[in-house]
């Protein structure tokens, strides 16, 4: 199958644009992270949409699986740091395949929007979602039941964060205190609490920000572990929800909420 008539002239400038990710960023080391399986069903992208996010020729959205870039600005927000960047250098690896990928559906092959859950490969057989991760395009995510590659993603961002690449250049990473809105966040602080429940397992920061283990995903996790907890430092991540706005906070809980959807999600720091 051919791709669509000038892809790669649409995508010429974008590929220039984000030359300085250069292929040397791309370590060869990385390229043995999440490889190519076998019978991949092969689709033609028409655009990219943004960082993670790409349209097929058949009018699919694919949202890639195990990979969060920053948001690009809409309704006339700014667009966040590396976020155009990451547009780019995806624009750039579907152009260096012809706009010709591999698709790999995860288990759970929809998201609430609609759009195909999948992980992407270029004609090298090189995952797509490894290759952003490991030039500190985005940042690596979890969500039950997609993730079969969650160790190999997770290795390929800590390549970007011990050579302080894109957004790892200057941390990310947001202390407790600091959370002030809803979203994506990567968070660190020590634990005060340890509380299970019907309502699953929570672990309290500072009283600023709870996170929850919820009951369908506890045999995901060695709670033993997770109740030990207390006093230790952590570093967390996932899609922060304020209970505020819910009605729902009571008086002593923290205002934040957020979600842990995986175990590679949360790190105890030394």
């Amino acid at each position: 199958m051919k791709s669509p008539l000038g892809f790669s002239l649409l995508l010429k400038k974008a590929s220039l644009a984000g030359a300085f990710f250069v292929s040397a960023i791309w370590f060869p080391a990385a390229q043995a992270y999440c490889p190519a399986p076998s019978g991949l069903k092969s689709v033609t992208v028409q655009r990219v949409v943004d960082g993670d996010t790409v349209r097929l020729s058949d009018g699919r959205s694919v949202r890639m699986i195990g990979l969060n870039t920053p948001e690009l600005g809409k309704k006339g927000r700014t667009d966040e740091p590396f976020a155009v960047a990451a547009r780019k250098r995806l624009e750039s690896l579907v152009a260096a395949s012809d706009g010709q990928l591999g698709l790999l559906p995860g288990k759970e092959n929809k998201d609430r929007y609609g759009r195909t859950l999948a992980h992407l490969y270029g004609a090298d057989g090189a995952n797509l979602e490894a290759q952003m991760l490991a030039e500190g395009l985005g940042f690596q995510v979890a969500v039950a039941p997609n993730i079969d590659l969650a160790k190999c993603q997770q290795a390929a961002e800590r390549i970007a964060r011990q050579a302080r690449l894109g957004i790892w250049r200057q941390s990310p990473v947001l202390k407790v205190e600091q959370v002030n809105t809803s979203g994506f966040a990567v968070v660190s602080g020590r634990v005060t609490k340890v509380q299970r429940n019907r309502g699953g397992v929570w672990i309290e920061l500072q009283d600023s920000v709870v996170l929850r283990v919820a009951p369908n995903l506890l045999q995901q996790f060695d709670v033993a572990s997770l109740e030990k907890l207390k006093g230790r430092q952590i570093e967390a991540r996932g899609w922060v929800l304020d209970r505020s706005r819910r009605g729902g906070l009571k008086e002593g809980q923290a205002r934040w909420l957020l979600p842990l959807t995986d175990p590679v999600m949360l790190q105890a720091t030394p």
